[in-house]
């Protein structure tokens, strides 16, 4: 069964480009528009992992991660921050909230590939019968082309 992404963003092309991205590498890919919708979605779906914007209306990305990290204690589920902002205090909150991954917009697809690959297929080397780069080789360029 294919693994299950929840894409939440306002902003309709970021999330047709995530779907086009991770649609052929396997995943399935639903969407959410805001924070809200976000968490009903997580609680109907229960997506393997949220793919979060910060800006959005009626409950933006920090306060739904927060609301998230709440209501599943015990349960953790893996969430890629995706942020126009690229403050250094912006980076911490998303993480002290429970932020996963922070990848900042202009994203390139390929980081937001890589990152999925690498929390739900724990960062493995190159796939099996592929010769493909893995999760972990994809995660090492983009941290090395991103900072």
């Amino acid at each position: 069964m294919a693994q299950t992404v929840l894409v939440v963003d306002d902003h309709r092309p970021t999330v047709e480009l995530i779907r086009d991205a991770l649609s052929p590498q396997g995943f399935e890919v639903i969407a959410a528009e805001n924070g809200v919708e976000c968490l009903v979605a997580v609680e109907e779906q229960r997506p393997d992992l949220v793919i979060l914007d910060v800006h959005m209306p009626v409950l933006n990305g920090l306060d739904t991660l927060r609301l998230l990290r709440q209501r599943m204690e015990e349960q953790h589920l893996p969430v890629i921050i995706l942020s126009g902002r690229v403050s250094f205090s912006d980076v911490r909150t998303a993480w002290k909230r429970g932020a996963d991954i922070y990848l900042t917009k202009p994203v390139r697809v390929g980081a937001v590939v890589a990152a999925v690959k690498w929390l739900l297929r724990e960062g493995g080397g190159v796939d099996e019968g592929s010769d493909q780069p893995g999760a972990s080789e994809l995660m090492s360029g983009v941290v090395a082309s991103d900072l």
